[in-house]
């Protein structure tokens, strides 16, 4: 069982960065792909970054390649997503999630389906 609660949400104007943490109970984060994802008023989940658990590999949804960047300690227990030139398109709730894979080559997966546990989330709010 992995239990994820994110922070570093909030109001930001459009060209500002934020830093989002999420923090993951259990001794099993360090075998979870980690995801973070976001959700926009009446649409879809979407993927917004990924990392495997060795954080050698991350993956990108195209809006996010060269303004967002996602990382992990696992000492710490927490992934964080650096978004950096955050623009009004960019307001959601994000929220990590963690698929758990204690395979050495794990896959990381872009589908909401794919993970075992969320977060409650954090709104990002970018204004014009």
């Amino acid at each position: 069982q992995v239990q994820l609660v994110e922070s570093g949400g909030g109001l930001v104007q459009a060209g500002g960065s934020l830093r989002l943490s999420c923090v993951a109970s259990g001794r099993t984060f360090i075998r979870c792909v980690m995801g973070w994802f976001r959700q926009a008023p009446g649409q879809e989940r979407e993927f917004v970054a990924a990392i495997n658990w060795r954080g050698g590999s991350s993956y990108y949804a195209e809006s996010a390649k060269g303004r967002f960047t996602i990382s992990r300690d696992n000492a710490k227990n927490t992934v964080y997503l650096q978004m950096n030139s955050l623009n009004p398109e960019d307001t959601a709730v994000y929220s990590c999630a963690a698929d758990y894979q204690p395979y050495l080559n794990p896959i990381v997966a872009r589908t909401p389906g794919e993970y075992d546990y969320w977060g409650q989330g954090t709104q990002v709010t970018v204004s014009s």
